[in-house]
């Protein structure tokens, strides 16, 4: 460990090099911009070389650029593993340039040679057709923050630096991101990195002063409140602020140096043992430089750099404006690309000298193609924590308890690899089980005496808990994307906190699963959501919102999987599955209260395995054509399916009914709109061509309708779910309202099977008293009635 020593300043040869590298990656981000031939301005510049639409942003593009020069100097005088994440929006052409002139992109992307040939490639294909997008997208070596959303990238970056000791995180937070509510809450991701176990996050903020067309917040208020700012939020801040290069490289060289030999001194005294961790106050910097730094002073008599004029095209019109076009030719010229690159078109060896060899180059770090570095799960056998299911439908037990033992002992075989993230709901949604095997929650910050009573803190904790659904996810993005493994529970209602995060990873998946091969495989995000919409007895109707399956059938079918497990084995089985697979986002759907079990282990594992199947104890159309299919998915539309066939089969002994149950809710779509679809021969012998199908769904019943509209038998096929109806109801009225209850199932039935419309009128009309009788009981007395708390299937 390197102790602290008074940072170097740049000889005048470093001096000199380090800023040709800077003009280097200044020009290839211009060039980007504007050019799709003539790339290093051997002939004079005309219209033909210029892209015909200009696309981009040139704003941040320095200022990024800048720092990851004095990064690479440090990489190297001490031997740092570390990358970079690119927070401010469409901040793409920093990275990309680095990344060019690093060796890395034409390593990974052959046709884009090291000459001039590869770099007017390089330079078309950015923002043009069947080329690359603005953002460090999965296509940019180096990336593991696409950036198209803004707000992510600090949590990211923990998420990266938990449990990579040796790992040093540079997070470039743009001024306009720092003004999001995620980005503002993981400021506070510092009160739970470890200096012992984790690495280290170096966040600098680059303020600029813009937005695309406003000024930014950050960058208006006083620097003593600025400070104060950040003070509050627990870091060690320091400002760096000129728009002089000579001067700023010193400035740069020494502030940067001080801050990885701060961060190596902190870690190195927590790492010496015999003090209890405390929470150190991580350094930052604040670096203050001109909007589009070196961009033309002005156009037009307006100013250009230093405004918001220089935050996308700082030119807009060079083809049909010939004054324009000689101010870009300038300053494009004043990079004095002839001084950077040969006769070849390569960068000169005395400059590229200055970035780093190997897997040591920001771009090429392993840690930014994390499923290089992904080792699969120690695994217990999930078959050892099964409930004894002597006969369906007897016992009572809340499944996610069940898993939580699991897990506890999952996390206790990968303390380094394996965490849980969620929004102070663990114990809520009944995973508290896990914290045995976890040393409890992670919190590397002030405790009191009373926390030790069931409060589970601990700076060695694997369960990260914060009142923030974006922070975590970031965190657990952050975490799969360098190789690890995890899993996040959350309130159903609130996950939708997080659907642009969702669908930004999906879409990250998608590009890296099914185009880019040198993207390694990385661990699926999973999700678990529980307190479910019809469990809301007290939240009430703020706390009902099943749509977030809604959402996640419209990502692609190779990304995404969905189940909704009916009792515990179910859901230990689909724990163990989704824990081991890679590539996707598993969503599980399962609720945290008590309810039925069904299905021992090994019928648990086929069921599963099927994804969808008859349960025979519930049906009774053995050897013959069913005239009535019940069908349901989720756990409490199981529960009152099931005791609507029971009422059926009790008073409609002629009755023939197939029941069918949904684990992987994929199984209803074609097979060749997913692959795990049914056919459909398959689906027409469950469903059959032409009987009625009753299906009891956990969420909005469209959903059902649009999975299975190309199906034969779409037209017989009638979906009861949530339907925006209820607030502060008993579990069997909610059902009610929203007619997924058994008695609206049996009724519903009964209007569609020919043969009973006549002969079950006096059953419609008891089942109607029943439902009167239940709504009326619960606002008398609070509670449903004992025979429906205490339902069990009959034997």
């Amino acid at each position: 460990m390197t102790t602290p020593q008074t940072p170097a300043v740049l000889t005048p040869e470093e001096l000199r090099l380090t800023h040709a590298y800077w003009r280097a990656c200044n020009y290839l981000c211009a060039g980007m911009l504007y050019l799709r031939e003539n790339p290093l301005l051997r002939e004079p510049l005309k219209p033909e070389h210029i892209k015909n639409r200009l696309l981009g942003h040139w704003g941040s593009d320095p200022g990024q650029s800048f720092i990851w020069v004095h990064l690479n100097r440090l990489i190297k005088k001490y031997n740092l593993d570390l990358i970079y994440l690119s927070g401010p929006g469409h901040g793409a052409p920093a990275t990309l340039s680095n990344c060019y002139l690093e060796g890395v992109y034409s390593e990974v992307y052959p046709s884009i040679t090291q000459d001039v040939e590869g770099l007017q490639k390089f330079f078309k294909q950015f923002s043009f057709p069947g080329g690359i997008g603005s953002h460090c997208t999965p296509e940019t070596p180096g990336s593991i923050h696409e950036g198209g959303e803004l707000g992510y990238s600090l949590s990211h970056g923990f998420g990266a630096a938990f449990d990579n000791p040796d790992l040093i995180v540079t997070v470039c937070v743009g001024d306009g991101e720092a003004e999001t509510g995620p980005l503002a809450t993981s400021w506070h991701a510092n009160k739970f990195l470890n200096p012992i176990t984790d690495g280290a996050v170096l966040p600098i903020l680059h303020l600029n002063g813009y937005k695309i067309a406003n000024p930014t917040i950050l960058a208006r208020i006083s620097a003593e409140e600025l400070e104060q700012l950040f003070l509050g939020y627990g870091w060690t801040p320091h400002v760096i602020e000129g728009d002089d290069p000579e001067v700023m490289h010193q400035k740069m060289a020494a502030l940067t140096e001080q801050c990885i030999l701060d961060i190596q001194a902190i870690q190195a005294k927590a790492r010496a043992g015999g003090e209890p961790v405390e929470r150190p106050r991580w350094p930052m910097i604040i670096m203050r430089t001109p909007k589009g730094w070196t961009a033309p002073k002005e156009i037009d008599g307006h100013k250009l750099e230093g405004s918001w004029r220089a935050h996308q095209m700082p030119i807009l019109d060079p083809v049909t404006n010939p004054a324009h076009m000689a101010l870009l030719e300038g300053w494009l010229r004043s990079y004095k690309p002839e001084e950077l690159f040969d006769e070849n078109g390569t960068l000169l060896a005395e400059i590229r000298a200055l970035a780093p060899e190997g897997t040591s180059r920001i771009s090429g770090n392993p840690h930014a193609n994390g499923g290089l570095l992904r080792k699969p799960l120690s695994m217990p056998d999930f078959r050892d924590y099964a409930l004894d299911v002597k006969k369906p439908g007897q016992v009572e037990v809340s499944s996610t308890a069940t898993i939580a033992k699991f897990l506890c002992d999952v996390m206790r075989q990968n303390m380094t690899s394996f965490r849980v993230f969620g929004p102070d709901e663990t114990a809520s949604n009944k995973l508290d089980g896990i914290y045995p095997g976890s040393h409890g929650k992670t919190w590397v910050n002030a405790t009191l005496p009373e926390d030790a009573d069931g409060g589970y803190l601990s700076p060695e904790g694997r369960v990260m808990e914060m009142l923030s659904e974006h922070t975590l996810e970031g965190w657990f993005e952050g975490y799969v994307l360098t190789g690890r493994h995890g899993f996040l529970s959350s309130y159903e209602a609130f996950i939708h906190i997080i659907d642009s995060m969702f669908n930004q990873h999906a879409k990250w998946l998608e590009k890296s699963k099914l185009e880019l091969r040198w993207r390694a495989s990385i661990s699926s995000v999973n999700l678990l959501i529980s307190s479910l919409v019809w469990r809301q007895d007290h939240n009430g109707f703020t706390h009902q919102d099943p749509g977030f399956l809604d959402l996640v059938t419209n990502k692609s079918p190779e990304i995404t999987r969905i189940y909704l497990p009916p009792d515990a084995n179910c859901l230990l089985s689909v724990t163990d599955h989704i824990l081991r697979s890679t590539d996707y986002v598993n969503v599980v759907v399962a609720d945290k209260a008590p309810h039925l079990q069904y299905l021992t282990m090994d019928q648990a594992i086929k069921h599963c395995t099927k994804g969808i199947g008859i349960w025979d104890f519930a049906s009774s159309d053995a050897g013959h054509e069913p005239d009535v299919v019940v069908a349901c998915a989720g756990d409490i539309p199981t529960s009152e399916a099931l005791a609507a066939v029971a009422i059926l089969r009790e008073h409609c002994k002629d009755l023939k009914i197939r029941f069918v149950n949904v684990v992987d809710l994929f199984r209803l779509m074609p097979e060749r709109q997913h692959p795990h679809g049914l056919s459909d021969h398959e689906f027409d012998s469950l469903f059959t061509k032409d009987k009625p199908v009753i299906f009891n769904f956990h969420a909005y019943p469209t959903l059902i309708h649009k999975l299975t509209y190309r199906r034969t038998n779409h037209d017989n096929i009638h979906v009861r779910g949530y339907n925006e109806k209820g607030n502060i109801n008993t579990p069997l009225e909610l059902a009610i309202l929203n007619k997924v209850d058994r008695y609206h199932i049996a009724m519903d039935v009964i209007d569609r099977v020919p043969s009973l419309q006549v002969s079950a009128a006096h059953l419609k009309e008891w089942l109607t008293d029943q439902m009167i009788d239940a709504v009326n009981y619960a606002h008398q007395e609070g509670i449903d009635r004992k025979e429906i708390r205490e339902w069990k299937w009959p034997l």
